[in-house]
């Protein structure tokens, strides 16, 4: 593939994630509305992707993002680039996100809520960050970030620019998840807002990773043949797509997304598919009917283990049967991060069943 890594004995981390971090709140078997009781997890969707590098595949990770509380360390990533911003006791002017997830069941989809107005990471700026000690001292191997985190302020998306072209400047790789959440966009100029900062963003990209919905709201490209919900995606209109991203942003060197077909909350369909200048278009085993426990931050597992592929092996096949085996098994358990092991992906993207291990 025509990803150029820097060395790795010359780079402080393999992975810096820009994004922010919240508490998940989750009922368990429970609906939100009547709990009475929450299992709390931290996650956010470039976060999760850090951590599973680092947790799952041995990577050196650290996280840029703001907050006002700390669980980060035990989920071995760096902790030196967050900037901590002081509580008011309130919650008037700077809080931690939260987010409130149902998993769902069978004909009941999953829910989420969430609270994240005035969060520190909103709030963060460029300046907040020694990017040149960052990217040019200590070194980055890959820096991974994303439309969610974009989206939550009307400054947030001037910091990921900053970011991305100190990381640009210094030879880093730069994946980023387009992740349209229309609920973040809203308030601040919708969809016509989020393409605008999407496609300025696109052009520092060398990863994209993103679905059908993705592309058309974030950067405008239309997926042919879909209907209006979206419910089932044409691989080869995607491929035809994925043709006109890279015409006309040629820095993109690789496109990559799931595929997920929901039969119910319980039992989805899922694959994953990647695109490169010199491999075309490779597609994982297909999983047809696979039992889900908790579906949210199946996407950011995949991701991780595509980043991890790609550095380990250059070998674009082998790095989405990765990403989409991790994906896999990060939803059979509870909460947005991965608890899978290295063991277990490799043995599930190499063909491996479920059968018991003593």
């Amino acid at each position: 593939m025509s990803i150029t890594l820097r060395a790795a004995d010359q780079c402080r981390y393999d992975i810096v994630s820009l994004g922010e971090v919240m508490l998940r709140l989750y009922p368990g078997e429970r609906r939100i509305r009547t709990a009475t009781s929450f299992d709390v997890w931290e996650g956010g969707g470039e976060y999760n992707v850090g951590r599973g590098l680092s947790r799952v595949f041995g990577k050196r990770a650290a996280v840029i993002t703001g907050l006002v509380g700390d669980r980060i360390t035990a989920g071995g990533v760096d902790d030196q680039f967050i900037t901590w911003v002081p509580s008011d006791g309130v919650g008037r002017t700077v809080h931690t996100g939260l987010n409130f997830t149902e998993r769902g069941f069978g004909v009941r989809g999953a829910v989420g809520v969430s609270d994240r107005g005035h969060t520190a990471a909103s709030q963060l700026r460029a300046k907040d960050i020694d990017l040149d000690r960052l990217f040019g001292e200590l070194g980055v191997r890959w820096l991974h970030t994303g439309g969610i985190y974009t989206a939550l302020s009307e400054t947030s998306a001037q910091t990921a620019k900053a970011v991305m072209e100190a990381a640009h400047a210094n030879g880093t790789i730069i994946s980023y998840d387009l992740n349209y959440r229309p609920s973040l966009w809203k308030s601040i100029g919708g969809q016509e807002e989020a393409r605008r900062v999407n496609r300025e963003l696109a052009s520092l990209v060398n990863v994209m990773i993103g679905n059908e919905e993705d592309f058309t709201a974030c950067l405008g490209f239309e997926v042919e043949g879909n209907d209006e919900n979206l419910s089932n995606l044409d691989v080869d209109s995607y491929a035809n797509m994925i043709d006109k991203v890279v015409e006309e942003f040629s820095n993109i060197s690789v496109v990559a997304t799931t595929l997920r077909q929901v039969r119910t909350a319980s039992r989805n369909d899922w694959s994953a598919i990647a695109w490169s200048k010199d491999t075309g278009l490779v597609r994982s085993i297909e999983r047809p009917d696979l039992e889900i426990l908790d579906r949210v931050g199946g996407g950011d597992s995949f991701a991780a283990g595509l980043v991890a592929g790609i550095m380990e092996t250059g070998d674009l096949q082998k790095a989405v049967e990765w990403g989409a085996a991790h994906g896999a098994l990060a939803m059979t358990t509870p909460g947005d991060t991965s608890m899978a092991t290295r063991s277990e992906v490799e043995n599930l993207a190499a063909g491996g069943s479920a059968r018991a291990k003593r």
